[in-house]
């Protein structure tokens, strides 16, 4: 080939790549499974000790306080449900692992996700109300449920988005609020649909991004049950990066999906495995926790936290899952990091808080 020719040749390949990392194609190893990675950290299990005998119920939320060492978590009253209990659900530990606040008891049936906005208030999902079993059984769960509620750093309530106990569509009301999220701005973001993953999806069940204004009004609703651009099959975390992009673990689809505020799709990211929990800090590092792979929903990938960049979506550390009592381990379903650069993961399976220690 003249020189010419190889000239051109390598312009073709290098705008194809352009082309490809400008529709967010990008895939570490074409695909195949991000296992085989450096893992600096040491693992901690049963981090935080709870109060007065208290045990720890189905984790699913954890969050960092404003101060950078605090930790938040909202937790299924000993058990998977908060149905018939009086305990507080919202948790706050300080960097050693003790309790210093807690509230937030007898308002949830089964709290799932938890964010602290930049002022320190503390934002808190319900996503389902009480079976008709555990009606049957605590009458006084009826009227909770599909809420978001907003709470002070003390836990005075200040917002409560859906209507309790109701599933429906917004303004009026909220089905299966997975996560809850505020952008710079103080607009809310808010993913439905708990249940679009399973094997039989319940009617009604709803897959979408709705945001509201700071505070509390509906500006729109984006997305659909499915699996196209756009549509979600249980979005269940959400986060941004420094540019004010949205990422969305669609985990009923095993990808990443990112937004712009408008709810324009920008990419799909599949290298960090089946996605539940995201957290993405001030560096655009993104840590992101995957507690269900397993040989039948998602061969050959392994349960963990996968550590990269959200500006270009290379994956770069594996936490391998911590060891249990099954042949595949456990790893958490939501995550989040310190100032200091230590990784917490909520376990809803083994229960608690586990701690990777960065050595």
């Amino acid at each position: 080939m003249s020189p010419s020719g190889r000239l051109k040749c390598t312009f073709v390949i290098i705008a194809a790549m352009i082309v490809v990392w400008s529709r967010g194609a990008y895939t570490q190893s074409d695909g195949q499974p991000v296992n085989d990675l450096p893992n600096p950290y040491q693992t901690i299990r049963n981090w935080g000790s709870l109060p007065d005998g208290r045990t720890w119920g189905s984790l699913s939320a954890v969050d960092i306080d404003s101060d950078g060492k605090s930790v938040w978590v909202a937790e299924r009253c000993g058990g998977n449900s908060c149905a018939g209990s009086n305990l507080p659900a919202v948790l706050k530990f300080d960097s050693s692992g003790k309790v210093l606040k807690s509230f937030g008891a007898g308002m949830f049936v089964f709290p799932h996700g938890i964010h602290v906005d930049k002022d320190g208030n503390v934002w808190v999902t319900d996503a389902r109300t009480a079976t008709p079993e555990e009606l049957q059984k605590f009458p006084d769960a009826k009227g909770k449920g599909h809420t978001v509620v907003k709470f002070s750093p003390e836990g005075k309530v200040l917002l409560t988005l859906g209507k309790p106990g109701v599933a429906g569509d917004p303004p009026n009301a909220l089905s299966e609020p997975c996560d809850v999220v505020t952008a710079p701005n103080g607009d809310i973001f808010v993913s439905e649909g708990h249940s679009g993953q399973n094997a039989n999806v319940p009617p009604n069940t709803v897959g979408r991004i709705s945001k509201f204004s700071k505070d509390g009004k509906f500006i729109k609703t984006w997305g659909t049950l499915g699996s196209a651009q756009g549509q979600f099959r249980t979005p269940h975390a959400l986060a941004f990066d420094s540019r004010g992009r949205l990422f969305v673990s669609d985990r009923g689809n095993v990808r990443l999906q990112i937004f712009d505020q408008e709810g324009k799709f920008l990419a799909e990211w599949k290298q960090f495995s089946r996605v539940s929990g995201i957290y993405i800090d001030k560096n655009d590092t993104l840590y992101a926790i995957d507690s269900e792979s397993n040989a039948t929903s998602h061969p050959g990938w392994k349960k963990g936290v996968r550590i990269g960049s959200a500006k270009d979506g290379k994956v770069s550390l594996f936490i391998p899952g911590h060891k249990t009592d099954t042949p595949e381990g456990a790893a958490g379903e939501d995550v989040a990091v310190d100032a200091a650069g230590n990784v917490y993961g909520a376990e809803v399976t083994v229960r608690g808080l586990t701690k990777y220690v960065k050595q």
